[in-house]
């Protein structure tokens, strides 16, 4: 029988415990497990670096809820990009990322990949041909998409880069963490493998750090199970459990993040403080069509540019009370950031540099007159 999303997240590697029928997973906070003799661990459990019962009921939940059939949890997301970039590539490699990356993934590739030997390019990865160009034949093994990205919220075509990918032998890497499952499913639109910081929207709550990856593939599930233990980049069982937890909630969570994030697009539209708005549901988006045709709604972040330059966009996050002045994203709180001096500091003076009069807004899930309210004082 087919479940619908909410079912899938609230079920999905959480039968009721077998010994005691408790509803929710256990939190297994335990490092080793007996054997009944040597070399016949009970259940299959041996150490939980390698294997926990929490674990793998997240991981059971990740999966299913993208639409996969191998999923894997981390202690972070860039834990888990890292790994996959250890399992997929090889010194010599080229992989091509989108020119407004997140900037712990441009850190990622430019402070620490590139001198194992891996080569990158930034590209405009909304535009297909923009990426196209960006192939290097024969050494190009991996395309890396964010959609919507950070913090611009650009969006890529992800069955168009599939197929590109598909052309030049190389594996299409989805960052879905903006738009979360509930909104987007990269691998049923051909991407390889799907990332997720699972502190964000996932976790839901601002109190859990850790990442993920989903693929449909097997054989590439297997490899990336492999690396996962070897490199041991884990997530502990309290905090697979809290993920866990916020998944239940997601659909919920998701529907008022989009509810309140459209009204304030709205409020901050017509604001005279206020130079340009950045929002995939805006018909006037450049990615808004395929926006609209590869997801559900359009999601809880906002990006705007202050009219005053960089130094108003400073005083407008230092103003705001009701927003949190705080890096992440995807909490039930709503938070404000001035992305060039916070969260995409590791990008100044690169090609990745993000404007200076730039404001990133999560929007939470609180009474949206409130953050209305808070909004209008902090413009001023």
């Amino acid at each position: 029988m087919t479940y619908g999303f909410d079912t899938v997240a609230i079920h999905a590697g959480q039968e009721p415990e077998a010994r005691t029928g408790a509803v929710v997973p256990p939190i297994y906070q335990t490092s080793t497990y007996a054997q009944d003799e040597v070399g016949a661990p009970r259940a299959g459990y041996e150490y939980s670096r390698s294997a926990n019962p929490t674990r793998d009921a997240l991981q059971e939940c990740l999966a299913a809820i993208e639409g996969g059939r191998v999923g894997l949890a981390f202690a972070s997301g860039l834990a888990a990009e890292d790994t996959l970039l250890r399992t997929v590539c090889r010194p010599g490699d080229h992989v091509i990322i989108p020119d407004d990356a997140y900037g712990g993934t441009f850190r990622l590739f430019a402070k620490v990949a590139e001198r194992w030997g891996l080569a990158w390019t930034a590209a405009r990865i909304s535009d297909v041909d923009a990426v196209r160009a960006a192939v290097q034949p024969g050494r190009t093994r991996m395309i890396w998409a964010e959609t919507p990205t950070n913090p611009l919220l650009g969006i890529a075509d992800i069955a168009g880069l599939a197929a590109l990918a598909r052309d030049v032998a190389a594996r299409l890497v989805v960052d879905n963490t903006f738009a979360s499952p509930y909104l987007q499913q990269p691998l049923a639109l051909g991407a390889d493998v799907v990332v997720h910081s699972t502190t964000k929207y996932l976790g839901g709550h601002s109190d859990v750090v850790g990442g993920a990856l989903v693929t449909d593939d097997p054989e590439l599930g297997a490899e990336l199970a492999f690396h996962q233990n070897a490199m041991g980049a884990v997530n502990g069982p309290f905090d697979a459990w809290l993920t866990l937890r916020g998944i239940k909630t997601l659909g919920v969570r998701m529907e008022r993040h989009c509810d309140n994030a459209e009204r304030i697009v709205e409020f901050l539209d017509h604001h005279p403080a206020v130079r340009q708005v950045l929002y995939p549901g805006h018909r006037d988006h450049p990615g808004h069509e395929t926006a609209a045709k590869q997801m559900r709604r359009f999601g809880g972040m906002v990006s705007f540019r202050a009219a005053g330059g960089a130094a108003e966009a400073v005083r407008i996050c230092n103003r705001a009370r009701l927003f949190v002045l705080a890096e992440s994203l995807g909490g039930v709180e709503s938070l404000i950031e001035h992305p060039g001096r916070m969260t995409h500091a590791s990008a100044a003076g690169s090609p990745l540099e993000v404007p200076g009069d730039l404001v990133r807004l999560s929007v939470g899930i609180e009474t949206v007159d409130d953050l209305l309210a808070d909004l209008d004082q902090a413009l001023g």
